[in-house]
Formats: structure tokens, sequence, C-alpha cells
């Protein structure tokens, strides 16, 4: 009977094997690649239509737009080795010292991952600004308006993720290694030296290039803090915003994409080469009592992270300040006296709960689509899953307005809830991507196998074979998604209306109208969204891997 029925579910089988791949490669044709070509075509065109080479001679004409690139890249220089360095000794803090209240450094570094980067901006502002907490204290004078600033706020948002590159990388490096340096008489400086940093290279220079690109087109932090010191971010968004040239704010940003795209392409050679060490690293390495490593250790920590608690907690206490800086009286009124009410933000769960739905299913899709397709299929499709870490959100949202807010489909798009969690999805595709693809890999080949021959369909298939074994990443890939929707600014900031606002946008906006306590009370509604959804991740996860234990 089973050999009947396999025959017969034969064409079912390859009818899902081919959905699972159409669907989500029709998602990335329509809803990625097609925006972002019309972005490519546009920077190409004059107003008639007709390929021209002008707006990119316009680029040298505005003596304002070299100076932007130079700040861009310069400040991506210094933010990406303060962050770099900082990010080894945190890393060296948790793995390779005695230091007490490592859950403290830990739960200090997710704060930065639970906000949008404006939000760090915003309570540099409120910190350090010109009517800032410390000038008010102590009557110094303060200002952390241009490059100063956007150095510190990117540093911040960029170091948890420096740490967990290099947390991993350190947490391959084998026991074995630093026995063999130690029985040959090397100290813990030798050792650090000839092991560890040539272990972590391929590491730090992923972290550095994934550091590089994020401050290259970060746009939250710069539209707070850079004051006049004007980057490309900016400058993108005064040529379409303020006025209305698509064509500038297009060529803006395909000269934006390419140093961009050059330096995921580097943090991904990068990252390959470090995943080519060790497999199995063994025993962990235990370390040693050192009091004076763990002292300096200590010390880099605290001045790295006494920034961030200071930052995010005078956001906090200014949300509940009455009127910012010159009623300092505590109020409930910034929450239950919302300007817009709480429509922004519950908004922006929708928006986060539609991307995130959607995504895990269309990523998980694909991913298991993969796992047998053809091998001459499988590399160009996984480019494609992955390039979009290569596009800054500012070019994905233009790209938005360009394809779909004309033409006799445009009231359909135009100030759609759905565009907007379709380009926060696609924003975040490639780490989504990524994330599952490493689940998959879980799953015993033959399994599937096994439940086709017994005239299993797709859907039998992805249920009772692939799901157990994906479910953990199926549930990291949903909080991701989630999660960063909730804190994207740059993607979305050209697709909000009047009628539909987003939470991130709405801190802006107040910011820019000088509400600096109200943006404070939507930046912790941000906030504990974050935190929320990552306890959930966290405790669905446990349950997940707690039932496993007892099966």
């Amino acid at each position: 009977m089973n050999a009947i029925a396999a025959p017969r579910s034969a064409p079912r089988a390859r009818i899902g094997a081919v959905l699972l791949l159409a669907v989500p490669c029709l998602g990335l044709l329509l809803l990625f690649l097609h925006p972002l070509f019309t972005v490519a075509s546009r920077s190409l065109t004059d107003a008639s239509g007709a390929f021209t080479l002008a707006n990119y001679a316009r680029l040298l004409d505005d003596p304002g737009l070299p100076r932007a690139a130079l700040h861009s890249v310069t400040t991506g220089l210094v933010t990406t080795l303060a962050t770099v360095l900082l990010g080894l000794a945190l890393a060296m803090a948790l793995h390779r010292s005695r230091l007490p209240g490592k859950a403290l450094i830990r739960a200090t570094l997710l704060l930065p991952m639970l906000a949008p980067s404006l939000v760090l901006g915003l309570g540099l502002v409120l910190l350090l600004g010109r009517n800032g907490l410390v000038h008010r204290l102590t009557g110094w004078p303060t200002d952390i308006y241009g490059f100063t600033g956007l150095v510190i706020a990117n540093t911040l948002y960029g170091l948890p993720q420096v740490v967990l590159i290099v947390s991993a990388a350190l947490a391959r490096t084998p026991a074995r290694h630093y026995d063999a340096a130690a029985s040959m008489g090397a100290t813990a400086w030798r050792q650090f030296l000839d092991v560890t940093l040539p272990r972590l290279r391929f590491a730090l220079l992923a972290a550095a290039f994934l550091v590089f690109t994020e401050t290259l087109t970060d746009f939250g932090s710069a539209v707070i803090v850079g004051g006049n010191y004007r980057v490309l971010a900016m400058e993108i968004y005064s040529e379409v915003v303020g006025q209305l040239d698509f064509a500038m704010g297009a060529t803006l940003g395909m000269l934006l994409l390419l140093p961009a795209v050059l330096s995921v392409w580097l943090g991904r050679l990068a990252r390959r080469r470090q995943d080519s060490g060790d497999a199995s690293p063994g025993r962990a390495l235990v370390p040693s009592r050192d009091t004076r490593r763990d002292l300096v250790l200590g010390a880099v920590a605290l001045v790295a992270l006494l920034p961030m608690l200071a930052v995010v907690g005078t956001v906090a206490y200014v949300s509940f300040v009455k009127l910012w800086p010159y009623q300092p009286s505590l109020t409930l009124a910034n929450y239950t006296g919302l300007t817009e009410g709480f429509g922004p933000v519950w908004t922006s769960l929708t928006v986060s709960l539609v991307a995130a739905i959607a995504g895990t299913v269309l990523v998980f899709a694909l991913c298991a689509g993969l796992r047998k397709a053809p091998p001459g299929l499988v590399r160009p499709l996984q480019f494609v899953a992955s390039l979009p870490a290569a596009v800054p959100g500012m070019v994905i949202g233009l790209g938005y307005v360009l394809a779909f807010n004309h033409g006799p489909a445009a009231h359909w798009f135009h100030g759609s809830l759905l565009v907007i969690a379709a380009c926060s999805l696609y924003h975040y595709h490639a780490q989504a991507f990524l994330t599952m693809q490493t689940g998959m890999r879980q799953v015993p080949d033959a399994l599937d196998d096994a439940v086709a021959a017994f005239g299993g369909g797709t859907r039998a298939v992805l249920r009772d074979a692939v799901l157990p074994f994906a479910a953990p990443a199926a549930i990291a890939t949903f909080f991701y998604l989630f999660m960063r929707s909730m804190v994207t600014l740059s993607g979305v900031i050209f697709l909000v209306t009047a009628d539909l606002g987003l939470a991130s946008v709405t801190v802006m906006r107040l910011d820019e109208n000088g509400f600096l306590a109200q943006a404070a009370a939507y930046a912790m509604c941000v906030v504990l969204a974050g935190a929320i959804a990552l306890g959930a991740m966290r405790l669905l996860l446990h349950i997940l891997k707690e039932r496993r234990h007892v099966a």
C-alpha cells in the first residue's frame, strides 16, 4: 500500500517542492530586486526617461556632497576602530577572565539591540546636549552634536554585534592550543598575541566590515546628533524629502550602495574563512586566575558599558519628566497623553507582526526548498537571498517609492501597511535567511526521504521531518524580524504618511519639533516591546529545549 501511495504522491511532492522555491523567489524578485533595479535605473535617466550620466556628474558640482561622503567614511573608520577594540576587550572579559557580574555585562549589551539607533542618539542629546542632564546638574558647557556624537552613538550601537562575533570565535578556539603554548613557556601576553589574535583575525575583520557598513548607512543617529556635520544618509533624506529630487536621491543611494556591497562581500569572505576552522573545538578553555588582567578588562568594560546605561537610563528618566528641560517634575502624562496616542506604537507592532510572520514562512520555505534543489540553482538563490545585507535601508525604501508609488496600482501601495511590512522584511531578509539556513543544517538528510518513502507529501515532510529540527531557528527568525521591524527607521522613512505613522518615525518627528519628553516616552515603548519579545523568545526556546530533553 505504501508503494502505491508513494507514486501517487510524487506529482504532488514535485509541485510542493516547486512552490517552496517559487513563492519566496517571487517575493524576492518583486519586492527586493525590482525596487533595487528601479533605483539604479532612475539614477541613469533624466526626466524624460532617456539614458544619462548627468545625475552622477552633478555629484561633483555640489561641494557639499563630496564633503558628506568624506564625513561618512571618516565617521565609519573611526567608529569601526573604536568599536572593534572595545568589542574585543568585552569579549575577552566574558570568555577569558574571571570577572564577576558577567550576566550584568550581557544584559547591558542587550540594550542597544532593543532600540533603534536614534534612541541612542536621543539619549546622548538628553544627557550631553546643550540643555542635557549633565549641563543642568553641573553647569558645564556640553555639546554632543557633530562628529563626536556620531562616533559615540554608532559605537554604542555596533558594540553588541562585535561582541557576539568575537565571542563566537573565542568559543571555537580549542583549549589545547593554550595548553601547548603554556607548556612551551609562553606567558599570558604571548598566548594572546600568538594564539588568540591569529584565531580571531577573520572574526575581527568580519566585525569591522559589519560596523563600517552600518555606520556608513545609518540614518537614525545622523538625524538626531549629526547637526551640521552632514553625512550621505542625511543628504539622501534631504534630496528626497526636502527637495523632492528623486533622481539625485537615487544617485546618492547608488553611491552609498557601492561601498556597502564591497564591505559586506569582504565581511562574508572573512566569516567564511573563520568558519572553516576547527569544526569541533573540543574542551573549552577555563581562564586562570590573573588579578591584573581582570582589573584591566573590568575597567574597559566599565568604560564601555556605563555610557550605554547612562544613555538609555536618561531616555527612561526624561520620559517621565513633565516638560524637558524646563519643568523637571515627574509625571505619567507623557505616556497617558501621548501627542498621537498609542497609534504609532500599535501600527509598529502590527507591521512587525506581519513582517515576522510572513518572513518566517517565506524564509522557511526557501531554505526547505533549497535542501533538495539542483546544485546549479542553490548558489545563485543563496546569493540573492543574502544580498539584502549589502543594501542600505534607505535605498530599499527609496526603491519602494519609485517602484510602487506610480502607475495604475499606486493607490494600492501608497501608505499601505503591507508595503511597510514588506520593506522591513526584505531589509533584514539576509540575516533571517542565514539564521534559518543554519537551523536547516540540523535536519538529517535521510529523514525527509524516509517520510516521503512512506507516502508523505511535502506538507508531511516539512511537518514531521524538517520542522522539529528547524523549530529553534524558526523561532529565532520570527523574533529577529519582529524586533528589527520595531526599531527600523531608514528603511521606512520614505513610506510613512500622515495617516500611517510608526513609533520610530514619531520619535524623530517629536525630537525635530522639540518635544523631547514625549519622544523619550515613545522610545521607551519601543524598548519595552523589544524586551518583551526577547523574553518571549527565550521562554519559547527554553520550553522547546525542555520538551526535547523529556522526549
